[in-house]
């Protein structure tokens, strides 16, 4: 099942919010300094929005089996992927802020742990909304959601 532009840009945005607050969560822990975890968390929203956006845009074009369910192991492949890139541009933001490599490893580190787990169950939850799904079986597409599913 194909997903509509509006779906990704809003699954987009809910990630963030719970990401973010993570990330300055765990940014504060290791740094003590609740501003740099601030700026660390703050300098996400704008990279990684765009990333995860991308990111979802992607992994709508991968084939999906003939249920209307995605498999679990689907939503695990979509963390761990999306973790990569996450975790790499997490490092480059925390030692742009911090300066120290050491900081930055251990924010991006933990937050492997973190964001897999979140991510998970965000997918999970999202799969149980419809809003913003289309089904592409002819006899189910309107002209509006061809228009739509780009």
């Amino acid at each position: 099942m194909k997903e509509t532009i509006y779906r990704s840009i809003v699954k987009g945005i809910s990630w963030r919010v719970f990401a973010t607050i993570d990330t300055i969560l765990l940014s504060w822990l290791v740094t003590g300094h609740f501003g740099d975890a601030l700026k660390i968390g703050l300098g996400e929203v704008f990279t990684k929005t765009i990333l995860y956006f991308l990111h979802e845009r992607v992994w709508n074009r991968i084939k999906q089996s003939d249920n209307n369910l995605v498999s679990h192991g689907k939503s695990f492949l979509k963390g761990v992927s999306w973790r990569v890139f996450g975790t790499m541009d997490t490092f480059m933001i925390a030692f742009f802020f911090t300066g120290t490599p050491f900081a930055a490893s251990q924010i991006a580190a933990f937050e492997v742990i973190t964001k897999l787990a979140l991510y998970y169950f965000h997918e999970r939850a999202w799969e149980r909304i419809v809003w913003g799904k289309i089904d592409k079986t002819p006899q189910n597409t309107t002209v509006g959601e061809c228009i739509n599913c780009q």
